[in-house]
């Protein structure tokens, strides 16, 4: 457990340069839950997402059901998860107020918190970065992702 308590806590400042970072070095695959998706916010990871498709990273998005959002997040929402799924990212919808924010990199980084990965914009978030391969298969294996067939799997 000493690579949890040497875990490193980042806030909506420092959380992209980190993430990115992590991103950039994946070499199998990518897991986001983010309950919201916007345009803008996307299209700051979309240049690095492309680059890990171009090197048959699997990426996995996870996100809620298009159909909960009011009017402009759902359209926001559809056009980025269209764009996700033409370019070979999975996306998997989620029915019933879903709202877990987490990333797992490689299944070995597990970054969890409370910032929408894929939309946020002015909220004060957190989010905990921990590189320990055994939380982390812990973590895929409690949120029943390891009962998904995501690619590769």
């Amino acid at each position: 457990m000493s690579d949890f308590l040497a875990s490193q806590l980042h806030n909506e400042n420092t959380f992209y340069k980190a993430f990115s970072k992590d991103l950039k070095n994946a070499k199998k695959e990518v897991v986001i839950e983010s309950p919201y998706i916007t345009r803008v916010r996307a299209n700051k990871l979309i240049p690095i997402l492309n680059k890990l498709l171009d090197e048959e990273v699997n990426i996995i998005v996870i996100t809620r059901n298009p159909d909960e959002h009011d009017e402009n997040m759902a359209y926001q929402a559809e056009e980025v998860i269209a764009y996700f799924e033409q370019t070979g990212i999975q996306v998997l919808l989620c029915d019933g107020g879903h709202h877990r924010k987490l990333a797992m990199i490689d299944r070995k980084i597990l970054w969890e918190g409370s910032l929408n990965i894929l939309s946020q914009t002015h909220s004060r978030e957190f989010m905990r970065r921990i590189e320990n391969e055994e939380l982390t298969e812990e973590a895929f294996k409690f949120l029943k992702f390891d009962q998904v067939r995501f690619f590769g799997g």
